[in-house]
């Protein structure tokens, strides 16, 4: 199956495609930085190196945080766990595959997943690996972990369900994908009963957990372009779901959908491209498009409440939370904070120049940024 890099939309998908080096002008051409009138103060508790980052591919290796533990991992299979208050390691084990998914931290276990279609359980104290299993490909995604399953979401369109205690195989899952792709499988949200997994052909599967069978499904995105490239209608980033039942779910060249999540009854929509996971926060819900400009919806109805274009073209991480900022990386390598309720820049700090393409991960105060070279950073932001 063809695919593309997701992280590269900055770059027009044409001249990715053709393999273009020099000079390729950007669908999104970058807006330079400029002085903010900075209101958040971001201050370097420690840092610290993940061995060799995520390398050239810049694999989405998200660190995942428990208690006071962060655990992070590269694209040679190094896995470290940091003391969140000072960064003292704790552990570290080198695994004898290469590392290509997220990083998921529950009930003192690690998983992550492997380019070779390897899924790993970890006892998060002493970094011991408890089982091994295989799944039919590569493993982009995090794991997802309900009650007694984790679901593993590959790029090949199977979405797999492991016994969270002993990585046997319950169920495969498969969907039908079109010839081109974005290089980044969708994450599902999972509960203990369903799996609701987006795919690259523009919908939406409901799973039974007990079973395997899919339940129901819904078109989010339809292609209507004139090419492969402008067909492209991937389901990329993670579906949000709230405890009342609500799914708001991003599509690449396609809508930004709220669903009720057992009738599966569109509750409202809006034409959006992104293929990035959204952030809830209340009663807004915060959008990074693929122009990286940051969009503020009233949850309940879809209604825009702001757009923020500052940092247009600049290949924005998905968005976290934190102290009432949202939190964004950039492709320079800067964390940018803006102000959740206006949209307004109000801090900036630089972590390295190789630049930030996973998420800022946060325990809603303190950020954790993970930059592409392996360079790792805590921040306080005060007030």
């Amino acid at each position: 199956m063809k695919t593309l890099n997701a992280i590269a939309a900055s770059v027009t998908l044409a001249a990715l495609l053709a393999g273009c080096a020099g000079d390729v002008q950007p669908q999104y051409p970058p807006k330079e930085l400029t002085d903010i009138s900075a209101s958040t103060q971001v201050e370097s508790r420690w840092s610290e190196s993940v061995g060799d980052g995520l390398g050239k591919a810049t694999y989405p290796i998200e660190p995942a945080l428990a208690g006071n533990r962060l655990f992070a991992a590269d694209k040679e299979g190094l896995v470290e766990a940091f003391n969140t208050t000072n960064g003292d390691t704790l552990w570290e084990i080198e695994l004898d595959t290469p590392v290509s998914s997220g990083l998921t931290a529950v009930d003192g276990d690690l998983y992550l997943a492997t380019r070779n279609g390897r899924v790993i359980a970890i006892n998060q104290t002493n970094g011991e690996v408890k089982w091994r299993t295989r799944v039919p490909s590569e493993v982009l995604a995090a794991p997802q972990p309900n009650t007694q399953q984790l679901i593993i979401q590959a790029v090949d369109g199977t979405v797999t369900a492991l016994d969270r205690a002993s990585g046997q195989q319950q169920w495969v899952y498969s969907a039908n994908l079109p010839a081109l792709t974005l290089r980044s499988a969708g994450t599902p949200a999972v509960v203990d009963q369903v799996t609701f997994a987006g795919f690259s052909n523009g919908r939406l599967s409901i799973i039974d957990n007990s079973s395997g069978q899919q339940v129901s499904e819904r078109t989010v995105a339809v292609a209507t372009g004139m090419n492969e490239i402008d067909r492209l209608v991937d389901l990329a980033g993670q579906p949000v779901l709230t405890p009342d039942g609500r799914l708001y779910v991003t599509s690449y060249n396609g809508r930004l959908v709220a669903l009720n999540a057992q009738s599966g009854q569109t509750l409202w929509s809006t034409e959006l491209s992104s293929y990035l996971t959204p952030v809830l926060v209340g009663d807004t819900l915060y959008v990074i498009d693929e122009a990286s400009q940051l969009i503020a919806f009233d949850a309940r109805n879809g209604n825009e409440l702001w757009r923020m274009d500052d940092l247009y073209g600049r290949s924005l991480t998905a968005p976290a939370f934190a102290d009432g900022r949202i939190v964004v990386g950039d492709v320079e390598g800067y964390v940018h904070f803006i102000d959740a309720n206006n949209g307004r820049l109000v801090g900036r700090t630089h972590i390295d120049d190789s630049g930030i393409s996973v998420r800022p991960l946060t325990d809603g105060k303190r950020v954790y940024a993970l930059a592409n070279d392996g360079s790792l950073e805590a921040l306080d932001i005060r007030p």
